[in-house]
């Protein structure tokens, strides 16, 4: 069977159908070709027709063109659209007239890097030319025996900005011709260039032009970029220099017949709106394209559910009769050698199917794959094409199915899908003048070069002042009019590109008596994934996690056969530090200002595959994690608050009698202060709740009339919990209030609005905030140091509170779902209709 009976049964499959919310059938376009640039050399001409790759497609003909009239270029086109000959060309055209010149490129992971080095030498040999220009890949695998005479004969140095900052341009006299003779600067994949990855490589970029001043030097730029809404924009601020684009509109490659299918799973129960799981729905769907032997990728958002479903998928593949090792996983914690290996696999078409984060999502050659399976809305318009661009990458026919999960963005792109097809994708946002990461990129220039007294930093200008505090802080010394690098270590060391910083955990397999490393997490989300207790998965195979060594960034893992995995959870804590902007004038009060993020992972559940039940609970004890970053809060007016608790919108505080503060202390003490659920400790100072098992509301009581506060605080209806069993233990009583509703529609839909991805935003809700002594609900950027998202949240909030209005009254529940506001128990049918009056009211006349 091929792929299109595959297609054929499902169309024919009403059970299938049912639940399919769009099917698109792309045509397949033909190729249209331009001729060569007259600039172009002739033997180039020569080595691309013996290549098979003449003539050229029209945007590659644009984009040589202009780099060969010395234009800076950004090139905007589809997945294998031939974007690497749109810099390859001009680059060896320079490197070939002149016998000194000298090229880097910078790819953002180490597997593209290796691509780029097969597919140069390749082009390099038809031109005869592998002597004359040495190719090199220069990255943290390379071996220190050949560093130096990297150093000294390669032409074509290929690297990622990491290495480039701490491993190059600290060294720059070691280097002396690559930056005495640098031409060309290519910068691939521009669009993973955004937020604090983006705003931290801006930097480099900067440090990176100031060595070439110092060397003689002024290299030209091209970059290339999937499709996002600001490309010129986000490449002129990445480089500050003018930059010619080639857009999509100019693609000239050819494309093959391709669906794309969004795929809604059903509902299992009606009242509260649950759907069946989407990883399992997903399992099912990939099944479909294996078992007639299409090679298929499925995408997932997080590393756990790459795993869960790894698992799935392969017990169905060899429950049909298929090789369970003919399906691998792709992530990141992978070593280097698991992912060349797997990659090598779906090239020669060994590996049938491979579940993959969006480690994959970038152009890494895969070869010809069939289908794409995307587990769940990635996150942003522009991760979807590029994902579903993963299979039909060559000729045939393709598709790519998106299953969408519960999240309320799940459900609201795949039933307007025209929002995919028609919508712009995100904009590529990066802040490089942020202060904080400024000063860390200045204590790094000093040490490459001494900075001068009212020398610019790039487009941030005169840095005299942020220098003369870093003098003040011992970093720095200032002599003859320079700025000088006072400390002995590498200021690079402590500067990490990445949101996720360097500092990681290595996992290591010690069953064998010998440790043997088999993967690393960093630091950042070890103490969900890495937790003492934790189930550890690594290519579908399970590990228990012995010993969690937090000092030491160990991990000591053992394999152990087990039918469930573990999720954990974490309470999180907003602390303001300033407010930049506050309006205060109408109901719906807002501010936007620094904040401090405290995050502790708490406890975890152990849940079991297949069924999803909860079979047990667990403790955590690891250090909170803290960082400052930027956050958007909106609160209630005072007088608004007291209206809306009359009328029984806003549940008013409890008021638990005299009674309580002995009984809620008597709780704790005869617990041990533990939580009764998950066993947590109380640390910190910080107090666990105390849960009433029969709710307290229902004793009735009212202050001065009579004194059921007693009843409701006797010791046996009292239980010690943890903030997340709380939370836990009130969402299944159904006690999600108008407030927690509106909180979880604007967390929801602000990704719609800011045009990111989802994961860039937190939220928390207080009934009585410290900051502003009412319910607030505040959104944050979970990038430390902010990507200046809550600005514009700030900016939006009236359309923001509009917009969570329309989500809750399109949706077609009752009462309240996981798609509107939130999951609804039986005590909480009336959040529906609050949250919507609570809306209306804050709303208002500034509609």
């Amino acid at each position: 069977m091929s792929l299109q009976d595959a297609l054929d049964r499902m169309r024919y499959d009403p059970g299938f159908m049912e639940n399919v919310t769009a099917w698109e059938r792309l045509p397949p376009r033909p190729a249209r070709y331009a001729d060569f640039p007259q600039k172009l050399d002739p033997r180039l001409i020569s080595a691309l027709r013996d290549l098979g790759t003449a003539p050229l497609y029209t945007h590659q003909a644009a984009a040589i063109e202009a780099a060969l009239d010395g234009e800076n270029v950004v090139v905007v086109t589809g997945t294998a659209s031939g974007k690497t000959l749109c810099y390859n060309l001009p680059i060896l055209q320079t490197l070939l007239t002149d016998p000194q010149a000298r090229a880097l490129y910078l790819f953002p992971t180490k597997a593209l890097s290796q691509d780029q080095a097969a597919a140069l030498s390749e082009l390099l040999q038809r031109l005869g030319a592998l002597g004359q220009m040495h190719v090199h890949t220069y990255d943290g695998d390379t071996p220190q025996s050949q560093r130096r005479g990297i150093r000294g004969e390669a032409r074509l140095l290929i690297t990622n900005p990491d290495m480039l900052h701490t491993g190059i341009l600290p060294h720059h006299p070691r280097w002396f011709d690559l930056f005495q003779n640098l031409k060309w600067v290519v910068i691939d994949e521009l669009h993973v260039y955004r937020g604090i990855f983006g705003s931290n490589v801006a930097n480099l970029i900067r440090r990176l032009k100031r060595i070439c001043r110092f060397y003689g030097s002024k290299p030209q730029f091209i970059l290339t970029s999937a499709t996002i809404a600001n490309p010129k924009e986000l490449a002129e601020r990445l480089i500050e220099e003018e930059v010619r684009l080639i857009p999509a509109d100019l693609d000239g490659s050819p494309r093959a017949e391709k669906h794309i299918i969004f795929y809604r799973p059903p509902i299992v129960d009606p009242e509260l709106g649950i759907r069946r799981a989407y990883t399992l729905e997903t399992t099912t769907i990939a099944d479909r394209f294996l078992g007639v032997d299409v090679q298929t990728v499925v995408f997932a958002r997080a590393r756990l559910t790459t795993e869960v479903l790894l698992g799935y998928i392969r017990d169905t593949y060899e429950q049909a009769g298929g090789d369970p090792n003919a399906i691998r996983g792709y992530r990141g914690g992978y070593l280097p050698l698991e992912r060349r290996e797997i990659e090598r696999g779906l090239r020669q078409g060994k590996v049938k199917g491979v579940v993959a984060t969006n480690a994959l999502e970038l152009g890494v050659d895969i070869g010809l794959l069939g289908a794409a399976v995307i587990a769940g809305y990635p996150g942003t318009i522009s991760s979807l094409w590029q994902q579903a661009g993963r299979a039909g990458r060559r000729s045939e026919t393709s598709v790519a199915v998106l299953v969408a999960s519960a999240a309320p963005l799940d459900q609201f792109v795949v039933t307007h899908p025209r929002y995919l097809f028609e919508g712009s994708p995100e904009h590529g946002l990066i802040h490089p003048d942020n202060l904080a990461i400024i000063m860390r990129h200045l204590r790094c220039a000093s040490f490459e070069l001494p900075l001068e007294k009212g020398e610019s930093f790039g487009g941030f200008g005169d840095v005299t002042e942020i220098l003369d505090f870093l003098v003040e802080e011992g970093d720095l010394y200032f002599s003859s009019d320079r700025y000088h690098w006072l400390a002995d270590a590498y200021p690079t060391e402590s500067v990490s590109l990445r949101a996720s910083s360097d500092d990681v955990i290595v996992i290591q397999d010690s069953s064998q008596g010998r440790p043997v490393v088999i993967g690393e997490i960093d630091r950042a989300t070890a103490p969900n994934l890495l937790h003492d207790g934790a189930v550890y998965i690594h290519e579908g195979r399970t590990h228990i996690v012995q010993k969690l060594d937090w000092e030491n960034a160990l991990a000591n893992v053992q394999p152990m056969e087990l039918d469930y995995y573990t999720d954990a959870s974490e309470s999180v804590d907003l602390k303001v530090l300033e407010v930049f902007d506050a309006d205060e004038t109408s109901s719906a009060r807002r501010a936007h200002g620094w904040v401090q993020i405290t995050v502790l992972a708490t406890s975890y559940r152990k849940i079991k595959r297949y069924t999803h039940e909860t079979l047990g609970y667990g403790t955590i004890d690891l250090p909170p994690r803290q960082f400052e970053t930027s956050a958007y809060w909106l609160w209630i007016a005072p007088d608004k608050v007291k209206e809306l608790e009359e009328a029984g919108v806003l549940l008013a505080p409890v008021d638990y009698g005299p009674s309580w503060p002995q009984a809620r202390d008597l709780a704790r003490s005869r617990d041990e202060y533990r939580c009764r659920q998950c066993g947590a400790l109380e640390r910190d100072g910080q107090a666990h709740s105390v849960h009433h098992i029969r709710a307290f509301r229902e004793f009735g009581y009212t202050p001065g009339e009579n004194q059921f506060d007693r009843l409701a605080n006797k010791l046996d209806n009292l239980i010690t919990l943890c903030p997340t069993c709380h939370q836990r233990a009130e969402a299944t009583r159904g006690t999600r209030s108008a407030l927690g509703g509106l909180s979880y529609a604007l967390r929801n839909i602000a990704p719609l609005y800011l045009m990111c991805d989802p994961r860039d935003i937190g939220s928390i809700t207080e009934v009585r905030s410290p900051n502003t002594k009412g319910p607030t609900i505040s959104i944050y950027d979970r990038v430390p140091e902010g990507l200046g998202l809550s600005e514009r949240l700030y900016e939006l909030h009236y359309d923001l509170l509009s917009g969570a209005r329309d989500l809750i009254e399109g949706c077609r529940c009752q009462e309240g779902c996981p798609i509107c506001v939130g999951p609804v128990g039986p005590g909480g049918q009336e959040v529906k209709q609050l949250t919507i009056q609570l809306i209306e009211a804050l709303l208002g006349n500034s509609q």
